[in-house]
């Protein structure tokens, strides 16, 4: 832990739903001071901007860049180039940043989505350039894969201490729920509780369900994130993962027996299955790290469900 000693760590995305799982490590896990802890607000702070970026980094040793525009397939198919532009232009000028004001570390956190459509399975870390993106996670994943290739630049011509990690779907509580822009689990979770409130006895989802996916524990994934931070210093991109995958149909079920809805579930294969399977070779992270998920799939889904319960208090979508 004496990594931590003393220094000033700059948490973009901080106040989100992975950064305040960070931020509550770094503190009650690592033993960091919070007054050494910055975590600037999209609304004070727009990262787009250059000389916000410029004023950010000043004084900061460690930069753990989770700040992203994110959401599900169909805010991907809704807006791709608010979801290219906002990511790149937010990690390219934060890195450029923490560059020039001598940051000694720099934490690029990308996304799965930056892995080509069809990937061989498990997900190598050196099969990351060998095709295009699935096409409605493409802008998103392609604007976060830059930060990749400047981490790499910058380290081959600057020298500069950035590293790239590639966590796979997160999911867990504090979660965005919201019916526009959630990801597959909260959606699903969302969508099932509200069919059980309402009496129905059969539900419609998106796809047909054989796509498969893996997902990773939001605490576990903070744990990953501050481990690499500690420990990794290569220029070669580092999957985080669980090394487990479920079709996107079984994950449906699962939750609603965790629930308790008891109804039929239809598919609408018209709307897209995004990518066909999904799921990681954890290896790197395991050898480099020790890093094994503690959170099994369902713990990490009754945890979620229990707090989507409990906090949640908004309207059921229409």
């Amino acid at each position: 832990m004496t990594f931590w000693n003393n220094k000033r760590v700059l948490l973009t995305g901080g106040a989100g739903f992975l950064g305040s799982f960070v931020r509550e490590n770094l503190i009650n896990r690592r033993g960091v001071d919070p007054s050494n802890i910055l975590v600037p607000r999209s609304r004070d702070l727009d990262l787009r901007k250059w000389q916000n970026c410029v004023e950010t980094v000043r004084d900061i040793d460690v930069v753990i860049h989770l700040a992203a525009k994110v959401g599900g397939i169909g805010f991907n198919r809704k807006y791709p180039a608010t979801l290219f532009f906002d990511n790149a232009i937010m990690g390219i000028q934060i890195m450029e940043a923490a560059r020039q004001e001598g940051v000694e570390k720099f934490v690029a956190v990308g996304t799965v989505c930056a892995y080509p459509k069809y990937t061989p399975v498990p997900f190598k870390e050196e099969d990351l350039w060998i095709g295009y993106p699935e096409e409605t996670n493409a802008p998103y994943g392609i604007a976060k894969k830059m930060l990749l290739v400047q981490a790499q630049a910058y380290r081959a011509q600057y020298r500069f201490n950035a590293i790239y990690l590639l966590p796979v779907n997160l999911y867990g509580p504090g979660d965005n729920f919201h019916p526009e822009d959630s990801h597959v689990i909260p959606a699903l979770i969302r969508k099932i509780f509200e069919a059980k409130e309402a009496g129905q006895t059969r539900m419609t989802l998106w796809g047909t369900g054989k796509a498969t996916r893996e997902f990773l524990y939001v605490e576990d994934a903070a744990e990953g994130i501050l481990l690499a931070t500690e420990k990794y210093n290569e220029s070669e991109p580092m999957n985080l993962g669980s090394g487990f995958e479920i079709s996107i149909r079984d994950l449906a079920r699962l939750i609603s027996e965790l629930i308790g809805y008891d109804g039929e579930i239809d598919w609408d294969a018209t709307k897209p299955d995004g990518q066909p399977r999904r799921m990681l070779d954890v290896t790197r992270a395991r050898d480099r790290l020790d890093f094994r998920p503690k959170v099994s799939l369902e713990e990490g889904l009754k945890r979620t469900i229990d707090w989507y319960q409990s906090n949640i208090r908004i309207a059921p979508s229409q």
